[in-house]
């Protein structure tokens, strides 16, 4: 179950690529890794070790881990990592997206088979490094959401950048101590983010008086539905086209709009939800949706927390 949820998510926020990615990841949901490596090798044997050739390695390491094969996962991260960076040499790794995805996954694979082999270190030392070599570009954030993860819990609340925001003024995440915050990250394209918005907006409501605050920072992305190369001022004015249809629920949040906010709190994935203790330090970290049952669980431990 766990191994299809990962496929089919990965299916809709990833562009879809014909070939040997596909072959590949229709394989691994079928848990049939004989066949997703036979596509590999025949692939290589016809094409070598090219862009397309390393995503599809990366999904059986994601493949791998999923299934709880650790070390086998650890390892096909590994030699992703390795034949990525080979492919790559000189070049940008933003300039083909399939090599951004591969090398990735790579690290995101080791990371998360050391840090369940109990080598928690070595995976945060890992991610360190990567983010010091990888921290300007598309990979970032992923790489920050990973080592979030690891380290994230028991932590003071990085700051919002707050200058520029949609709905109520925001105030800073210091001066809501005493209270609960739910931190709610977005995206206008996100149909995650519109599922589970009514989600939010009911738990908001029921705990309200229990001093439940809720903060939903957003971004731009450079484009707006199908326009391409719009300017900042007309993606915000339809990120607040959208927030009013989809997030009418929610008008009264506060929304601030800066990629700073969602590239600190490794947000990769959207949703991404974030619960604030009251004394201001980070107790529930969570990258995607949730069900409203499970979600209200974890408020209701907090609140009923002096």
């Amino acid at each position: 179950m766990l191994l299809r949820t990962l496929i089919t998510f990965f299916a809709l926020s990833l562009p879809a690529f014909a070939g040997v990615i596909d072959n590949v990841r229709e394989a691994i949901a079928r848990n049939d890794f004989t066949s997703a490596n036979t596509a590999l090798q025949t692939y290589r044997a016809q094409r070598g070790i090219d862009p397309e050739y390393l995503e599809a390695l990366s999904w059986v390491g994601r493949g791998e881990l999923a299934a709880g094969d650790l070390k086998q996962a650890y390892s096909v991260g590994k030699q992703t990592q390795q034949f990525t960076l080979q492919t790559l040499k000189a070049g940008k790794l933003d300039a083909n997206p399939h090599m951004a995805i591969a090398l990735g996954a790579a690290f995101e694979v080791q990371a998360q088979s050391l840090a369940q082999q109990k080598q928690t270190p070595q995976a945060v030392a890992l991610l360190r490094e990567a983010l010091k070599t990888y921290g300007n570009t598309s990979i970032r954030s992923r790489l920050q959401k990973n080592l979030n993860l690891l380290t994230f819990l028991g932590k003071p609340a990085p700051a919002l950048v707050e200058r520029e925001y949609l709905g109520a003024k925001p105030v800073t995440l210091t001066s809501l101590k005493g209270s609960v915050v739910l931190l709610f990250f977005w995206a206008h394209w996100c149909g995650d983010c519109k599922a589970e918005a009514p989600i939010i907006a009911a738990l908001q409501s029921e705990y309200a008086p229990k001093d439940l605050v809720v903060v939903a920072p957003t971004q731009r992305y450079g484009y707006a539905g199908a326009q391409q190369d719009i300017s900042p001022a007309q993606e915000t004015q339809y990120i607040d086209a959208v927030r009013q249809r989809y997030y009418s629920q929610l008008t009264n949040v506060a929304m601030p709009i800066s990629k700073e906010n969602l590239d600190q709190y490794g947000v990769s994935t959207t949703p991404t939800i974030v619960l604030l203790a009251r004394n201001g330090n980070i107790a529930f970290y969570h990258p995607g949706a949730l069900p409203y049952n499970e979600l209200r669980s974890e408020i209701e431990k907090l609140t009923t927390k002096p």
